[in-house]
């Protein structure tokens, strides 16, 4: 019996350490590429960065129930010192511009709408 505990600990332990890694591992990935969206402030020949976010079916969809009541097919387009700022600011302005009665909803409305527009900057910067 002692046998079967110790073959079940032994198959435990490396599957918890794996879990373990592989979160941190996303966790310093979604660290570095917030950093390096801070990093890319203005330069000398850069003043402002622009981005354009649009209440598209796509963004609500990633964004999900957290933005209230977002008025569909609508853009706009903000320029900041980084690219974090920008999509900052034009999230709160499209996307998750009606504030819910929760406060963490309007926080991961912005995280998550800021996701997207970093990824799609990034994909266009590519």
């Amino acid at each position: 019996m002692v046998e079967v505990w110790w073959s079940l600990l032994g198959a435990a332990i490396p599957a918890i350490v794996a879990g373990q890694a592989f979160r941190i591992k996303k966790r310093r990935a979604e660290e570095q590429k917030n950093k390096s969206a801070r990093g890319r402030e203005k330069t000398s020949d850069d003043i402002f960065v622009c981005e354009r976010v649009c209440t598209s079916k796509r963004m609500l969809k990633k964004v999900g129930t957290f933005s209230k009541d977002p008025i569909p097919d609508t853009c706009v387009t903000v320029c900041g010192v980084s690219e974090l700022d920008a999509c900052s600011d034009a999230c709160a302005r499209t996307v998750c511009v009606n504030q819910h009665q929760v406060p963490n909803w309007n926080d991961v409305c912005l995280r998550r709408c800021q996701s997207e527009c970093l990824k799609l900057s990034a994909s266009r910067a590519s």
